[in-house]
């Protein structure tokens, strides 16, 4: 395991079956998550980009079979954020220091074309970047809003096992959502993909493949995280809950991509008190603050045990900028785009 985690840190290339072999190794964990930290170090610095997220809307036209927003969910509490006030929460963010925004939604058909092309235009008054995560769009769609000003999009493959995909994602294609992945990367935006690590029936060889395809297909940040069952989806007794995979999914994914933003995942902090801080210390190097205000935080609850639902935006961005500096990071001054900082200056 050792000489695969050296080739990994010093070549960043393995073939599926090291992947597999490091995924399935219980004594070399600690050893392969120092390695990607010294990786992170060494091409993305020590800086930590905070980006303030936006949940925008909970309503869904998706069934996804994991995530509690499914159009099913008939106890789920919808809620969406009209323009006004998605323009003010991320000018409330721009005031807090965040210097990206991430508007986060369900499939919500409320949100026409010229209503977000009209919301991006006027929160890049505030000169901020522009992420995107509100799901599978049209080449049209997606370039309209990349005209509009977005920099960032992500779309999380979640799995590369097809058959696994469309088991958990009914009426959903899992070629569809590649195309969406090229079609936002031929537009120029920045694109972020990610998985789960966990799912039911997911096998150590799916995740491999998982990592693989990031690599193959030049994602410019990857979101790993673990599934977390939800009481009212069908998956609601299934067990994932996988904390140490998702790590070392994570870790293997920075000793091969070695330059992409990878960030510290809320679901990593649901299933232990400091899991941000130990996903920064093994390959990570942004995290999303949740900066929606009042009651819409509990709301927007794609899984149980949602850390923060009780704060405020400033709480959020005091106590997470505190852990941060608490380890010897710092907080990043930019926008953070993909090579735009090394040891917090620019390239």
């Amino acid at each position: 395991m050792r000489r695969l985690i050296e080739k990994a840190e010093n070549e960043h290339s393995l073939d599926k079956a090291d992947i597999v072999a490091l995924l399935s190794d219980g004594e070399s964990t600690q050893e392969l998550l120092n390695a990607a930290d010294r990786v992170r170090e060494r091409y993305v610095g020590s800086a930590v980009h905070l980006r303030g997220l936006i949940e925008f809307s909970n309503y869904c036209r998706q069934n996804c079979c994991y995530c509690g927003i499914r159009r099913d969910n008939k106890q789920a509490q919808r809620y969406r954020l009209n323009p006004e006030e998605i323009v003010l929460h991320a000018r409330a963010a721009a005031k807090l220091g965040f210097k990206t925004v991430v508007m986060q939604s369900g499939e919500d058909v409320f949100f026409t074309v010229d209503r977000m092309t009209d919301i991006i235009r006027e929160i890049k008054k505030s000169d901020i970047a522009v992420t995107l995560s509100i799901g599978e769009k049209s080449f049209e769609e997606y370039q309209a809003y990349r005209e509009a000003g977005a920099d960032r999009y992500l779309l999380r493959i979640e799995t590369t096992d097809k058959e696994l995909y469309h088991r958990l994602d009914p009426g959903m294609s899992w070629d569809n959502r590649r195309r969406c992945l090229s079609d936002l990367k031929s537009l120029g935006y920045e694109v972020g993909s990610g998985s789960m690590v966990g799912l039911p029936d997911q096998s150590i060889e799916s995740i491999a493949d998982d990592i693989l395809f990031f690599k193959e297909t030049g994602v410019d940040m990857a979101g790993i995280g673990p599934f977390i069952p939800h009481g009212q989806t069908p998956l609601a007794n299934a067990k994932g809950r996988e904390f140490v995979l998702s790590l070392k999914t994570m870790a293997i994914t920075r000793l091969l991509l070695p330059d992409i933003n990878i960030p510290a995942t809320t679901a990593m902090e649901t299933l232990n008190p400091n899991g941000r801080i130990i996903a920064l210390q093994s390959g990570a190097n942004v995290v999303m603050p949740n900066v929606t205000q009042g009651e819409y935080r509990k709301k927007y609850e794609l899984y149980p045990g949602k850390i923060c639902v009780n704060d405020t935006p400033v709480k959020c961005r005091t106590c997470i900028e505190a852990k941060i500096l608490s380890i010897g990071r710092t907080i990043g001054t930019g926008k953070g785009f993909r090579g735009e900082f090394l040891n917090g200056r620019p390239d």
